[in-house]
């Protein structure tokens, strides 16, 4: 797992809410998922990227992914954009 491709990637969305509207527009080209975030919310997330056939990755905590997009609380998701 790299966060750095978080850190340098100027496009993407931060959050539940607008990961999943980025994923049903095809607009992602890959999705970061908190393990430590909601069980429905993991398990709805996992399933939208697979009906998508969209990347995604697990990363260990919400916090390391609020951190990686420069924010100063916890993130359950983040969506990495096509350019």
């Amino acid at each position: 797992m790299s966060l750095d491709e978080i850190r340098n990637c100027n496009s993407k969305v931060i959050g539940t809410k607008q990961v999943k509207k980025a994923i049903t527009k095809g607009l992602t080209k890959k999705v970061y998922i908190a393990s430590d975030a909601e069980p429905h919310i993991i398990n709805s997330l996992v399933e939208t990227c697979k009906a998508h056939q969209t990347n995604y990755e697990m990363v260990e905590k919400m916090e390391l992914l609020g951190s990686a997009c420069g924010i100063d609380v916890g993130s359950a998701t983040v969506a990495l954009l096509y350019d």
